[in-house]
Protein backbone atom coordinates (compact mmCIF):
# COMPACT_ATOMS: atom_id res chain seq x y z
CA UNK A 1 0.00 0.00 0.00
CA UNK A 2 2.81 2.31 1.29
CA UNK A 3 4.46 1.88 -2.50
CA UNK A 4 1.09 2.21 -4.36
CA UNK A 5 0.81 5.80 -2.69
CA UNK A 6 4.38 6.86 -3.01
CA UNK A 7 4.13 5.81 -6.91
CA UNK A 8 1.18 7.79 -6.84
CA UNK A 9 3.18 10.80 -5.09
CA UNK A 10 5.68 10.37 -7.58
CA UNK A 11 3.36 10.48 -11.12
CA UNK A 12 1.88 13.47 -9.32
CA UNK A 13 5.16 15.46 -8.80
CA UNK A 14 6.14 14.51 -12.13
CA UNK A 15 3.10 15.65 -14.17
CA UNK A 16 3.84 18.58 -12.08
CA UNK A 17 7.10 18.95 -13.64
CA UNK A 18 5.51 18.71 -17.02
CA UNK A 19 8.20 15.88 -17.92
CA UNK A 20 7.74 14.95 -21.77
CA UNK A 21 10.04 13.98 -24.56
CA UNK A 22 8.76 14.33 -28.41
CA UNK A 23 5.14 15.22 -26.97
CA UNK A 24 5.03 12.03 -24.69
CA UNK A 25 4.19 12.42 -21.38
CA UNK A 26 6.08 10.58 -18.48
CA UNK A 27 4.70 8.66 -16.11
CA UNK A 28 8.11 8.70 -14.16
CA UNK A 29 10.78 11.36 -14.48
CA UNK A 30 14.36 10.12 -13.03
CA UNK A 31 16.88 13.04 -12.67
CA UNK A 32 19.76 13.88 -10.22
CA UNK A 33 17.41 16.84 -8.50
CA UNK A 34 14.30 14.72 -8.96
CA UNK A 35 12.16 12.78 -6.14
CA UNK A 36 13.34 9.84 -8.24
CA UNK A 37 16.97 9.78 -8.49
CA UNK A 38 17.69 6.04 -9.97
CA UNK A 39 16.51 3.83 -12.48
CA UNK A 40 16.47 1.24 -10.73
CA UNK A 41 14.05 2.83 -8.32
CA UNK A 42 11.71 4.16 -11.16
CA UNK A 43 11.23 0.38 -12.51
CA UNK A 44 10.18 -0.41 -9.31
CA UNK A 45 7.33 1.65 -9.52
CA UNK A 46 6.59 1.68 -12.26
CA UNK A 47 3.45 -0.26 -14.08
CA UNK A 48 3.61 -2.23 -17.33
CA UNK A 49 3.24 0.39 -20.08
CA UNK A 50 4.76 3.38 -18.34
CA UNK A 51 7.07 5.64 -19.63
CA UNK A 52 10.14 6.64 -17.85
CA UNK A 53 11.90 9.74 -18.39
CA UNK A 54 15.32 9.64 -17.71
CA UNK A 55 16.99 13.16 -17.63
CA UNK A 56 20.64 14.23 -18.60
CA UNK A 57 23.52 12.95 -16.24
CA UNK A 58 25.15 10.19 -15.35
CA UNK A 59 23.98 7.26 -13.55
CA UNK A 60 25.73 4.23 -11.90
CA UNK A 61 23.77 1.48 -11.03
CA UNK A 62 25.75 -1.50 -11.48
CA UNK A 63 23.46 -4.34 -13.33
CA UNK A 64 19.38 -2.84 -14.35
CA UNK A 65 16.63 -5.09 -14.57
CA UNK A 66 13.76 -3.91 -16.79
CA UNK A 67 11.31 -6.77 -16.23
CA UNK A 68 8.17 -4.79 -17.35
CA UNK A 69 6.90 -3.24 -20.46
CA UNK A 70 7.47 -0.07 -20.00
CA UNK A 71 9.19 2.87 -22.32
CA UNK A 72 12.59 4.23 -21.08
CA UNK A 73 13.25 7.44 -22.56
CA UNK A 74 16.43 9.68 -22.43
CA UNK A 75 16.25 13.58 -22.55
CA UNK A 76 19.70 14.90 -23.30
CA UNK A 77 21.42 11.33 -23.71
CA UNK A 78 21.70 10.48 -20.07
CA UNK A 79 24.50 7.57 -19.18
CA UNK A 80 24.18 4.64 -17.98
CA UNK A 81 28.13 3.16 -16.76
CA UNK A 82 29.00 -0.10 -16.82
CA UNK A 83 32.27 1.15 -14.94
CA UNK A 84 34.06 -1.39 -16.76
CA UNK A 85 32.39 -4.48 -14.09
CA UNK A 86 28.97 -4.87 -15.06
CA UNK A 87 26.24 -6.07 -17.66
CA UNK A 88 24.16 -2.94 -18.05
CA UNK A 89 20.55 -3.31 -18.43
CA UNK A 90 18.90 -6.84 -18.91
CA UNK A 91 15.11 -6.81 -20.61
CA UNK A 92 13.09 -10.10 -19.70
CA UNK A 93 9.57 -7.99 -20.35
CA UNK A 94 8.02 -7.79 -24.05
CA UNK A 95 7.21 -4.63 -25.85
CA UNK A 96 9.93 -2.64 -24.29
CA UNK A 97 11.13 0.12 -25.52
CA UNK A 98 14.74 2.41 -24.99
CA UNK A 99 15.36 5.63 -26.98
CA UNK A 100 18.17 8.19 -26.06
CA UNK A 101 20.67 6.56 -23.86
CA UNK A 102 24.50 6.46 -23.34
CA UNK A 103 25.56 3.47 -22.44
CA UNK A 104 29.41 3.29 -21.13
CA UNK A 105 32.00 1.09 -20.06
CA UNK A 106 30.51 -2.69 -20.09
CA UNK A 107 32.31 -4.61 -17.65
CA UNK A 108 34.54 -7.48 -19.94
CA UNK A 109 33.92 -11.08 -18.80
CA UNK A 110 35.10 -14.27 -20.73
CA UNK A 111 32.57 -16.13 -18.79
CA UNK A 112 29.44 -14.23 -19.47
CA UNK A 113 28.65 -12.20 -22.57
CA UNK A 114 28.50 -8.83 -20.93
CA UNK A 115 26.22 -6.54 -22.83
CA UNK A 116 24.81 -2.86 -22.48
CA UNK A 117 21.51 -4.04 -23.44
CA UNK A 118 20.84 -7.89 -23.40
CA UNK A 119 17.45 -9.02 -24.36
CA UNK A 120 16.86 -12.48 -23.10
CA UNK A 121 13.45 -14.41 -24.74
CA UNK A 122 11.76 -11.19 -25.56
CA UNK A 123 9.01 -10.44 -28.00
CA UNK A 124 8.24 -5.95 -29.71
CA UNK A 125 11.07 -4.55 -28.37
CA UNK A 126 12.71 -1.40 -29.79
CA UNK A 127 16.30 -0.35 -29.24
CA UNK A 128 16.23 3.28 -30.80
CA UNK A 129 18.90 6.17 -31.49
CA UNK A 130 21.03 4.91 -28.26
CA UNK A 131 24.60 5.55 -28.28
CA UNK A 132 26.90 2.73 -27.13
CA UNK A 133 30.41 3.38 -26.14
CA UNK A 134 33.38 0.88 -24.96
CA UNK A 135 31.15 -1.75 -24.58
CA UNK A 136 32.01 -5.68 -24.67
CA UNK A 137 28.84 -6.52 -26.56
CA UNK A 138 26.54 -3.61 -27.71
CA UNK A 139 23.07 -4.95 -27.89
CA UNK A 140 22.84 -9.02 -27.17
CA UNK A 141 19.15 -10.85 -28.39
CA UNK A 142 18.78 -14.35 -27.22
CA UNK A 143 16.22 -16.02 -27.86
CA UNK A 144 14.02 -13.23 -29.49
CA UNK A 145 11.51 -12.02 -31.97
CA UNK A 146 10.00 -9.20 -33.59
CA UNK A 147 12.47 -6.36 -32.33
CA UNK A 148 13.68 -3.45 -33.90
CA UNK A 149 17.35 -1.82 -33.36
CA UNK A 150 16.99 1.31 -34.99
CA UNK A 151 19.21 4.78 -35.58
CA UNK A 152 21.96 3.77 -32.75
CA UNK A 153 25.80 4.09 -33.00
CA UNK A 154 28.36 1.53 -31.16
CA UNK A 155 31.90 2.68 -30.81
CA UNK A 156 34.06 -0.18 -29.06
CA UNK A 157 38.20 0.31 -28.90
CA UNK A 158 39.22 -3.36 -28.77
CA UNK A 159 42.46 -4.12 -29.92
CA UNK A 160 42.02 -7.47 -30.19
CA UNK A 161 39.55 -10.30 -31.46
CA UNK A 162 39.71 -12.34 -27.85
CA UNK A 163 38.96 -9.61 -25.77
CA UNK A 164 36.25 -7.41 -27.82
CA UNK A 165 32.44 -8.33 -28.37
CA UNK A 166 30.33 -8.02 -31.44
CA UNK A 167 28.52 -4.45 -31.89
CA UNK A 168 25.33 -6.11 -31.92
CA UNK A 169 24.90 -10.10 -31.55
CA UNK A 170 21.66 -12.17 -32.32
CA UNK A 171 21.58 -16.42 -31.26
CA UNK A 172 18.49 -18.07 -32.02
CA UNK A 173 16.14 -14.95 -32.82
CA UNK A 174 13.72 -14.36 -35.62
CA UNK A 175 12.07 -11.26 -37.33
CA UNK A 176 14.26 -8.66 -36.08
CA UNK A 177 15.31 -5.84 -37.84
CA UNK A 178 18.10 -3.75 -37.81
CA UNK A 179 18.27 -0.59 -39.87
CA UNK A 180 20.09 2.73 -39.86
CA UNK A 181 23.07 1.75 -37.26
CA UNK A 182 26.50 3.10 -37.33
CA UNK A 183 28.65 0.45 -35.91
CA UNK A 184 32.84 0.24 -34.96
CA UNK A 185 35.33 -1.32 -33.25
CA UNK A 186 33.79 -4.61 -32.19
CA UNK A 187 35.30 -7.81 -33.27
CA UNK A 188 31.75 -8.23 -35.63
CA UNK A 189 29.63 -5.30 -36.62
CA UNK A 190 27.28 -7.49 -36.87
CA UNK A 191 26.54 -11.36 -36.00
CA UNK A 192 24.14 -13.69 -36.97
CA UNK A 193 23.92 -17.15 -35.71
CA UNK A 194 20.50 -19.55 -35.62
CA UNK A 195 18.67 -15.97 -37.16
CA UNK A 196 15.26 -16.32 -39.39
CA UNK A 197 13.31 -14.01 -41.30
CA UNK A 198 15.42 -10.81 -40.52
CA UNK A 199 16.19 -7.75 -42.12
CA UNK A 200 19.98 -5.53 -41.91
CA UNK A 201 19.22 -2.35 -43.91
CA UNK A 202 21.43 0.73 -44.56
CA UNK A 203 23.75 0.18 -41.50
CA UNK A 204 27.29 1.21 -41.73
CA UNK A 205 29.21 -1.27 -40.65
CA UNK A 206 33.82 -0.22 -40.51
CA UNK A 207 37.02 -0.81 -38.89
CA UNK A 208 35.95 -3.68 -36.74
CA UNK A 209 38.65 -6.53 -36.00
CA UNK A 210 37.09 -9.37 -37.98
CA UNK A 211 34.07 -9.17 -39.63
CA UNK A 212 31.42 -6.09 -40.91
CA UNK A 213 28.76 -8.82 -41.39
CA UNK A 214 29.32 -12.20 -40.06
CA UNK A 215 26.24 -14.66 -39.98
CA UNK A 216 25.57 -18.92 -40.02
CA UNK A 217 22.81 -21.01 -39.62
CA UNK A 218 20.50 -17.79 -41.00
CA UNK A 219 17.87 -18.67 -43.49
CA UNK A 220 15.78 -16.33 -45.22
CA UNK A 221 17.21 -13.13 -44.16
CA UNK A 222 17.67 -9.66 -46.30
CA UNK A 223 20.79 -7.58 -46.63
CA UNK A 224 20.17 -4.48 -48.26
CA UNK A 225 21.92 -1.24 -48.96
CA UNK A 226 24.75 -1.77 -46.27
CA UNK A 227 28.00 -0.27 -46.26
CA UNK A 228 30.88 -2.42 -45.01
CA UNK A 229 34.01 -0.67 -45.09
CA UNK A 230 37.73 -1.61 -44.08
CA UNK A 231 36.78 -4.18 -41.93
CA UNK A 232 39.65 -6.80 -40.60
CA UNK A 233 38.33 -9.80 -42.56
CA UNK A 234 35.37 -8.00 -44.70
CA UNK A 235 31.74 -10.16 -44.35
CA UNK A 236 31.30 -13.80 -43.77
CA UNK A 237 28.32 -15.74 -44.55
CA UNK A 238 28.16 -19.53 -43.30
CA UNK A 239 25.95 -22.71 -43.55
CA UNK A 240 22.92 -20.86 -44.55
CA UNK A 241 19.70 -21.09 -47.41
CA UNK A 242 17.56 -18.43 -49.12
CA UNK A 243 19.03 -15.75 -48.78
CA UNK A 244 18.68 -11.97 -50.62
CA UNK A 245 21.97 -9.84 -50.49
CA UNK A 246 21.23 -6.94 -52.54
CA UNK A 247 22.13 -3.03 -53.47
CA UNK A 248 25.54 -3.28 -50.84
CA UNK A 249 28.59 -1.73 -50.52
CA UNK A 250 31.65 -3.88 -49.62
CA UNK A 251 34.71 -1.99 -49.81
CA UNK A 252 38.07 -2.00 -49.04
CA UNK A 253 38.84 -4.72 -47.14
CA UNK A 254 42.40 -5.32 -48.15
CA UNK A 255 44.23 -7.91 -46.44
CA UNK A 256 46.06 -11.37 -47.01
CA UNK A 257 42.77 -13.05 -45.34
CA UNK A 258 40.37 -10.32 -45.83
CA UNK A 259 37.45 -10.65 -48.59
CA UNK A 260 34.51 -8.36 -49.54
CA UNK A 261 32.00 -11.16 -48.91
CA UNK A 262 33.04 -14.76 -48.52
CA UNK A 263 30.10 -17.38 -48.73
CA UNK A 264 31.02 -20.48 -47.43
CA UNK A 265 27.69 -23.87 -48.21
CA UNK A 266 25.47 -21.09 -48.78
CA UNK A 267 22.61 -22.33 -51.19
CA UNK A 268 19.81 -21.02 -53.56
CA UNK A 269 20.35 -17.40 -52.55
CA UNK A 270 20.73 -14.00 -54.61
CA UNK A 271 23.57 -11.35 -54.54
CA UNK A 272 22.66 -8.51 -56.77
CA UNK A 273 23.31 -5.25 -57.21
CA UNK A 274 25.92 -4.88 -55.00
CA UNK A 275 29.45 -2.97 -55.35
CA UNK A 276 32.65 -4.58 -54.55
CA UNK A 277 35.46 -1.68 -54.58
CA UNK A 278 38.81 -2.65 -53.89
CA UNK A 279 38.82 -6.05 -51.98
CA UNK A 280 41.60 -8.15 -51.91
CA UNK A 281 38.78 -10.68 -53.05
CA UNK A 282 35.65 -9.15 -54.19
CA UNK A 283 33.42 -12.21 -54.12
CA UNK A 284 34.63 -16.15 -52.74
CA UNK A 285 32.28 -18.82 -52.57
CA UNK A 286 33.16 -22.15 -51.43
CA UNK A 287 30.82 -25.59 -51.13
CA UNK A 288 28.30 -22.30 -52.40
CA UNK A 289 25.45 -23.82 -54.98
CA UNK A 290 22.72 -22.50 -57.57
CA UNK A 291 23.87 -18.93 -56.41
CA UNK A 292 22.14 -15.88 -58.72
CA UNK A 293 24.80 -13.28 -58.96
CA UNK A 294 23.19 -10.58 -61.34
CA UNK A 295 24.24 -6.99 -62.01
CA UNK A 296 26.43 -6.40 -59.60
CA UNK A 297 30.38 -4.17 -60.29
CA UNK A 298 33.50 -5.78 -58.93
CA UNK A 299 36.09 -2.92 -59.57
CA UNK A 300 39.92 -2.63 -58.74
CA UNK A 301 39.65 -5.65 -56.61
CA UNK A 302 42.95 -8.13 -56.52
CA UNK A 303 40.62 -10.99 -57.24
CA UNK A 304 36.84 -10.15 -58.19
CA UNK A 305 35.63 -13.91 -58.05
CA UNK A 306 37.47 -16.42 -56.75
CA UNK A 307 35.12 -19.78 -56.93
CA UNK A 308 36.33 -23.05 -55.50
CA UNK A 309 36.16 -26.10 -57.62
CA UNK A 310 33.24 -27.67 -54.97
CA UNK A 311 30.89 -24.81 -55.81
CA UNK A 312 28.12 -25.45 -58.67
CA UNK A 313 25.34 -24.57 -60.65
CA UNK A 314 25.28 -20.76 -60.24
CA UNK A 315 25.29 -18.29 -62.28
CA UNK A 316 26.94 -14.80 -62.93
CA UNK A 317 25.02 -12.66 -65.55
CA UNK A 318 25.05 -9.28 -66.11
CA UNK A 319 27.66 -8.09 -64.06
CA UNK A 320 30.41 -5.55 -64.70
CA UNK A 321 34.01 -6.24 -64.26
CA UNK A 322 36.47 -3.36 -64.26
CA UNK A 323 40.35 -2.98 -63.36
CA UNK A 324 40.65 -6.35 -61.01
CA UNK A 325 43.92 -7.61 -61.06
CA UNK A 326 41.95 -10.92 -61.50
CA UNK A 327 38.43 -11.05 -62.42
CA UNK A 328 37.74 -14.86 -61.82
CA UNK A 329 40.40 -17.69 -60.48
CA UNK A 330 39.65 -21.06 -59.65
CA UNK A 331 41.22 -24.03 -58.14
CA UNK A 332 39.83 -26.40 -60.90
CA UNK A 333 40.32 -27.18 -64.39
CA UNK A 334 36.17 -28.20 -64.99
CA UNK A 335 33.86 -25.65 -64.55
CA UNK A 336 29.94 -26.31 -63.31
CA UNK A 337 28.97 -22.67 -63.38
CA UNK A 338 27.57 -20.24 -66.10
CA UNK A 339 28.58 -16.86 -66.59
CA UNK A 340 27.13 -14.87 -69.94
CA UNK A 341 26.43 -11.09 -70.75
CA UNK A 342 29.03 -10.07 -68.46
CA UNK A 343 31.06 -6.85 -69.18
CA UNK A 344 34.65 -7.46 -68.95
CA UNK A 345 37.38 -4.03 -69.04
CA UNK A 346 39.94 -6.28 -70.37
CA UNK A 347 38.13 -7.62 -72.96
CA UNK A 348 39.70 -7.39 -76.34
CA UNK A 349 37.08 -8.46 -78.89
CA UNK A 350 35.38 -7.04 -81.74
CA UNK A 351 31.70 -6.27 -82.35
CA UNK A 352 30.51 -6.45 -86.08
CA UNK A 353 27.40 -5.87 -86.10
CA UNK A 354 27.26 -3.49 -83.28
CA UNK A 355 24.75 -5.28 -80.90
CA UNK A 356 26.51 -4.34 -77.94
CA UNK A 357 27.49 -8.28 -77.59
CA UNK A 358 31.15 -9.29 -78.18
CA UNK A 359 31.79 -11.38 -81.54
CA UNK A 360 34.42 -13.44 -79.39
CA UNK A 361 33.55 -15.35 -76.62
CA UNK A 362 35.65 -14.53 -73.36
CA UNK A 363 37.99 -16.41 -71.09
CA UNK A 364 37.86 -14.63 -67.67
CA UNK A 365 40.24 -16.61 -66.15
CA UNK A 366 44.52 -16.03 -66.41
CA UNK A 367 46.97 -18.32 -66.29
CA UNK A 368 49.24 -16.22 -64.07
CA UNK A 369 46.05 -16.56 -61.28
CA UNK A 370 46.71 -20.36 -61.73
CA UNK A 371 50.00 -19.64 -60.87
CA UNK A 372 49.79 -17.27 -58.52
CA UNK A 373 47.84 -19.95 -56.68
CA UNK A 374 50.01 -22.76 -56.59
CA UNK A 375 53.12 -19.82 -55.69
CA UNK A 376 52.28 -16.33 -54.24
CA UNK A 377 55.36 -14.63 -55.06
CA UNK A 378 54.79 -14.66 -58.41
CA UNK A 379 53.11 -11.40 -58.21
CA UNK A 380 55.88 -9.78 -58.37
CA UNK A 381 55.88 -10.25 -62.47
CA UNK A 382 51.90 -9.53 -62.81
CA UNK A 383 53.12 -6.19 -64.68
CA UNK A 384 55.56 -8.14 -66.96
CA UNK A 385 56.09 -8.42 -70.78
CA UNK A 386 56.43 -12.13 -70.29
CA UNK A 387 52.80 -12.34 -68.35
CA UNK A 388 51.31 -10.48 -71.20
CA UNK A 389 52.59 -12.97 -73.15
CA UNK A 390 51.42 -15.91 -71.23
CA UNK A 391 48.29 -14.49 -71.20
CA UNK A 392 47.55 -14.43 -74.82
CA UNK A 393 48.83 -17.72 -75.41
CA UNK A 394 46.73 -18.90 -73.12
CA UNK A 395 43.29 -17.69 -74.62
CA UNK A 396 44.24 -18.80 -77.71
CA UNK A 397 44.73 -22.62 -77.02
CA UNK A 398 43.76 -22.72 -73.20
CA UNK A 399 45.86 -25.91 -71.40
CA UNK A 400 45.46 -25.19 -68.25
CA UNK A 401 42.69 -23.02 -67.61
CA UNK A 402 39.28 -24.63 -67.42
CA UNK A 403 38.12 -24.75 -71.15
CA UNK A 404 34.59 -24.52 -70.21
CA UNK A 405 34.78 -20.89 -68.00
CA UNK A 406 34.02 -18.88 -70.72
CA UNK A 407 31.30 -15.80 -71.46
CA UNK A 408 30.06 -16.07 -74.62
CA UNK A 409 27.93 -13.20 -74.83
CA UNK A 410 30.63 -10.50 -73.27
CA UNK A 411 28.87 -7.13 -73.38
CA UNK A 412 30.98 -4.21 -75.44
CA UNK A 413 30.10 -1.52 -72.73
CA UNK A 414 29.72 -0.90 -69.14
CA UNK A 415 26.07 -2.17 -67.95
CA UNK A 416 24.01 0.26 -65.95
CA UNK A 417 23.22 -2.01 -62.55
CA UNK A 418 22.07 0.56 -59.76
CA UNK A 419 23.52 -0.09 -57.05
CA UNK A 420 22.42 1.73 -53.43
CA UNK A 421 25.33 2.19 -51.82
CA UNK A 422 25.54 6.07 -52.06
CA UNK A 423 22.61 6.05 -50.07
CA UNK A 424 24.34 5.36 -46.82
CA UNK A 425 28.08 6.03 -47.17
CA UNK A 426 28.63 7.39 -43.62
Amino acid sequence: MKKKIARYAFLVLALLQGGSVAGQAADLVVGPDESISSLKQALELARPGDTILLKSGVYKEGAVLVDKSVQIIGQGFPVLDGEDEYQIMTVTADNVVIRGIEFRNVGVSFVEDNAAIKLEGVSGARIVENRFIEAFFGVYLAQSQKTLIEGNEFYGTGTREATTGNGIHLWYCKEITIRNNKINGHRDGIYFEFVEDSKVERNLSWGNLRYGLHFMFSDRCEYLKNVFRQNGAGVAVMYTHNMSMHDNLFEKNWGSAAFGLLLKEITDSYITNNRFYKNSIGLYTEGSNRLHVRENTFEENGWAVKIMANSMESEFVRNNFINNTFDVATNSRQNFNTFDSNYWSSYTGYDLNRDGIGDVPFRPVRLFSYIVEKQQTAMILSRSFFIDILDIAERIVPMLTPETLVDAHPRIKKLNVPTGEKENEG
